[in-house]
């Protein structure tokens, strides 16, 4: 699925449709506009909320179906997120891609479970591991039957309420696990546990995070998106205004244009 350089985008949480739609359609539209292969990524469920009382998402059947509603709205492949290795068959006989959440990037059998519907697999690095660490989470999702296994890099603690990016993470990841890595712009510049208990967030410093792991050599983007991220019900301090997104892609489109120039990617 991954052979050429690609946009992950959407919400942090499924909402109602009109929205749901709204994004999907306006993520593809920046897909064909820049020329690059856009998948939709939205959560059914947010089991790692820093507080009990946070929005979750509408659940796995109700999620499911309307994924599937976007899928069929927009032809666009489908990435979202599992919690329980319960939740992998049903996930993905809709969506294309399941996604390890980064706090439960070493949990085998929720690697094994995902890797054995034969989907392709989604490894978030979790914010404490070396980048040599995950090639026991892709071999267990690899040797588990995955059609593809991919990496996404999204910052590394520094302390106990920052991330930091560090851009060697790129090559590292590639050499010690083969897979292709594509950067979180949004989730890096989160501020764990600094908004009353709940995760904080820096969206100034995306577009410039997003450039520098581009010029590093990611093989792809994600990025949590809304019209009104303010209002959004999970991650609104760190996500991208959706207006901003193709202004972005532009921008990431043309610094890939002076690096094959360059002669610096292929």
């Amino acid at each position: 699925m991954w052979t050429e350089f690609g946009l992950i985008a959407g919400p942090c949480l499924l909402e109602d449709d009109e929205l749901n739609l709204r994004i999907g359609e306006c993520v593809a539209r920046v897909g064909a506009d820049h020329g690059i292969p856009v998948v939709f990524k939205a959560s059914f469920d947010k089991a790692n909320r820093s507080r009990i009382d946070s929005p979750r998402g509408p659940g796995l059947h109700e999620g499911l179906e309307s994924l599937r509603r976007v899928k069929q709205a927009t032809g666009l492949p489908i990435l979202t997120d599992i919690h329980e290795p319960g939740q992998a068959r049903a996930a993905a006989d809709v969506v294309d891609i399941l996604q390890i959440p980064a706090f439960l990037s070493r949990q085998t059998d929720l690697l094994v479970a995902a890797g054995g519907t034969g989907a392709a697999v989604n490894i978030k690095r979790g914010q404490w591991m070396a980048p040599e660490d995950l090639f026991g989470a892709v071999t267990k999702a690899r040797v588990s039957g995955a059609s593809e296994v991919l990496v996404t890099e999204r910052g590394t603690f520094f302390g106990y309420g920052d991330l930091v990016v560090d851009m060697r993470v790129f090559p590292r990841v590639r050499r010690s696990c083969s897979t292709p890595v594509i950067f979180d712009g949004t989730h890096s510049v989160q501020r764990p546990g600094t908004a009353d208990g709940s995760s904080g967030g820096d969206p100034e410093h995306t577009p410039s995070l997003v450039r520098a792991a581009v010029a590093a050599g990611c093989d792809g983007l994600f990025l949590e998106v809304h019209p009104d991220p303010p209002s959004a019900p999970s991650d609104g301090r760190n996500m991208l205004q959706l207006d901003r997104l193709s202004t972005l892609i532009g921008t990431v489109m043309r610094i890939r244009g002076a690096m094959a120039a360059e002669g610096g990617i292929t």
